[in-house]
């Protein structure tokens, strides 16, 4: 016999009840937490999930050279889509792919296949498309093709430069030069663009839509002069054909500021999409003068005869005996020429440009002062020109273990040790600017949103006195002028200058058969304008000498400088009424 009484709620029921009373509280609960608790939160996600929130890139700010002329520049373009979505209607899509060809120079058929794919979305089919050809597309107002404002980066002048400026990617960020090293100030401030959207994510004709607008980038105005860099990349492509040289560099500052009027090297590269592949790039579009580092050879020699000039030990019509070697230690040092001149002056050592006459000079000085003289020179550290990569310099001291007497004797006309082309004519400036060196800079000006900032230029410090620096001017000048036939010459103005020849390191010693040829110098003379360094690395052939190879590259840029800036040639060539 059944005893269960139907009218009695057995545990099973219980069971289903308290299960269906507890699923009952949690959606109430969730019901308050999503209604009143979390009210705002899922308000603001509705906003968001009916509004398309885009970010509008700020227009590039322009890189100048010295005149105000753009080197680098963006331009407002446009890049062209196809909704999928809406190309779903076959008649619609048919019609638009035609005049979207038409349009693009583009086959339909290749258009009406990848705009009615299986895939939902926009695709691209242009971009960079030109802004007066972008508003002309948009008042055809095709079915399902949209326009989206961008801008295209443009270099007006070429590869001019290029090493310097730099390059911008794909994404819009600067790759190299100023264009990476002042890309926080050109990129600017992207807006944004809020469009209400209907449910399917297409933007609404008449919807409520607001703009925040971009705040274009800042300007940057460099020291260069595009003149004078055309001027000094041609004459360098020339050298290097001429001399058969893989490599060599360019240096042009205002001696008297430390402005940085022309800087080229070679080799580089044609910035195409294919180069900015290429495994080498960095390479090709290092800024050389800044960063690579070479025994600067007998430029040095004026350093050290300034030194000890300005120690009140020699004279220009000191003497010493050249006897065509020396012996430090146990190594012999030779003239280049392996040749022995007897007595001669500080003028006639410069002038012939004798190794034993700078070992001479050197231990009068002392291995104290002549570095600490090289030192307030600015060789062995970086010159803070403002441009990121600069090389530091290596240079022994001796306070350091693997200095040896020696290197005294051999740092003394440039060898042993390590500088930039950057510092090197840095060093030479203090002799066209009454003993004062000068902190170079390649930018000049600095416009922001808010603010308008000039570089001036920066006395470092006062590494010789007005009169050694005078009197370095008046031998450096002699060495050019009064050597007949000296290929640093330049028709019609004086120039004060020193050859440099360095046989090239490797990591055994030395390699004789290779040289770089060099030459620095400032002209005119009598009130310097301009400073240059040439700078040719291993020349093939038979010249390989600083005075064969460089002065000559030397004087065919001083002289096209001379005649852009229009500096009056000596009165001695301005013929008489």
């Amino acid at each position: 016999m059944n005893d269960a009484r139907p009218d009695h709620l057995t545990w099973r029921h219980w069971v289903v009840t308290i299960l269906v009373i507890a699923a009952l509280g949690l959606i109430v609960f969730r019901l308050y937490n999503l209604q009143v608790v979390d009210h705002e939160l899922y308000l603001e996600r509705a906003i968001q999930t009916r509004h398309g929130d885009a970010e509008v890139p700020a227009p590039r700010g322009v890189i100048t050279d010295a005149t105000g002329y753009p080197l680098a520049a963006s331009v407002d373009t446009w890049d062209v889509y196809i909704d999928r979505f809406l190309w779903r209607d076959r008649d619609q899509a048919s019609l638009a792919a035609l005049q979207l060809g038409d349009f693009l120079q583009l086959d339909p058929n290749t258009l009406m296949a990848d705009g009615t794919a299986a895939d939902i979305g926009d695709i691209l089919v242009r971009r960079d498309l030109s802004y007066e050809e972008g508003l002309a597309l948009r008042e055809l107002e095709l079915w399902g093709v949209r326009t989206l404002a961008s801008a295209v980066r443009t270099y007006p002048e070429g590869d001019l430069a290029r090493q310097i400026v730099g390059h911008v990617g794909i994404d819009g960020v600067g790759l190299w030069g100023v264009e990476a090293d002042y890309d926080h100030l050109l990129r600017g401030q992207p807006g944004r663009f809020d469009r209400e959207l209907d449910p399917l994510g297409r933007p609404i004709a008449f919807g409520s839509n607001s703009e925040d607008r971009p705040i274009r980038g800042g300007e940057v105005q460099l020291t260069i002069d595009r003149f004078i860099q055309a001027i000094i990349e041609r004459e360098l492509e020339r050298a290097l054909e001429e001399f058969d040289a893989p490599s060599g560099s360019i240096l042009v500052m205002d001696p008297r500021t430390g402005a940085i009027l022309g800087m080229a090297s070679r080799p580089t590269t044609d910035v195409t999409a294919d180069a900015l592949q290429n495994p080498d790039l960095p390479d090709l579009v290092r800024n050389r003068p800044m960063t690579d580092l070479y025994e600067p050879g007998s430029v040095l020699k004026t350093l050290t005869t300034a030194a000890a000039i300005d120690m009140g030990l020699v004279g220009p019509d000191s003497t010493y005996v050249d006897e065509g070697v020396v012996v430090v230690g146990t190594d012999p040092i030779y003239n280049w020429d392996f040749q022995a001149y007897g007595e001669v002056t500080v003028r006639t050592y410069l002038q012939k440009s004798l190794n034993t006459g700078a070992v001479w000079l050197a231990e009068e000085v002392g291995a104290e002062d002549f570095y600490d003289y090289l030192a307030a020179f600015g060789i062995g550290e970086p010159t803070h020109l403002g441009l990121s990569g600069e090389a530091e310099g290596l240079i022994r001291h001796p306070d350091d273990a693997d200095w040896y007497p020696v290197d005294l004797a051999t740092n003394s006309y440039g060898q042993g040790f390590a500088a930039s082309p950057l510092q090197v004519l840095t060093a030479v400036n203090v002799f066209a600017n009454d003993g004062w060196l000068m902190r170079p800079y390649v930018v000049s000006r600095i416009v922001s949103q808010d603010d308008v900032r000039t570089i001036e230029p920066v006395s470092v410090r006062q590494v010789v006195s007005s009169n050694t620096a005078s009197t370095m001017a008046t031998l450096m000048h002699d060495v050019v002028e009064g050597v007949e036939w000296h290929l640093g010459q330049v028709d019609g103005y004086s120039v004060a200058g020193k050859t440099g020849t360095t046989i090239v390191s490797i990591p055994t010693g030395y390699d004789f058969d290779t040289t770089i040829a060099s030459f620095a110098g400032f002209l005119p003379y009598e009130a310097p304008e301009v400073s240059i360094l040439v700078k040719i690395d291993t020349p093939g052939g038979d010249l390989n000498l600083g005075g064969q190879v460089a002065a000559p590259v030397f004087s065919r840029v001083a002289s096209a400088i001379m005649e852009y800036l229009r500096v009056p040639p000596r009165e001695s060539l301005v013929s008489n009424p």
